[in-house]
């Protein structure tokens, strides 16, 4: 449900911080009761001198793309969305001397479907056994 593309300069992050940031993220999501398996990180690794920003090549830049699918966020919600996710990737990105950037898309729950299935309400006793069992 949460699709998180991470474009960042090669060896930018070891096999080893990929796995942490992937579960760190994957945390985020599994504290507020959905399934783990929901969650999906893509680290596009970029070679240096080919990421620009304003015609400038950068080589400490981490682009995050977010795809939430199925679950919106209230407006009046959205900055505190924001500023919690910023805080669990500081380790990755601000401690390390990165900048970075974010952005959201949402997409509606009726264009997501699983493995040809479509799933469960948010939050309903079937998602939460979809959580317990994977």
């Amino acid at each position: 449900m949460p699709l998180w593309n991470l474009h960042c300069n090669e060896n930018a992050y070891s096999t080893e911080d990929k796995q942490s940031f992937a579960e760190a993220i994957t945390g985020i999501y599994a504290s507020v009761g959905m399934p783990r398996f929901y969650v999906s990180v893509v680290f596009h690794e970029i070679p240096r001198n080919s990421l620009f920003i304003g015609g400038v090549a950068r080589n400490d830049f981490v682009r995050i793309s977010i795809d939430h699918i199925a679950r919106s966020t209230l407006p009046e919600d959205r900055q505190k969305m924001l500023n919690f996710l910023n805080s669990h990737i500081d380790p990755f990105v601000k401690e390390r001397g990165f900048e970075w950037e974010l952005h959201i898309d949402e997409t509606p729950r009726d264009l997501w479907t699983v493995q040809g299935m479509f799933p469960p309400p948010s939050g309903s006793e079937e998602e939460q056994r979809w959580a317990r069992e994977n």
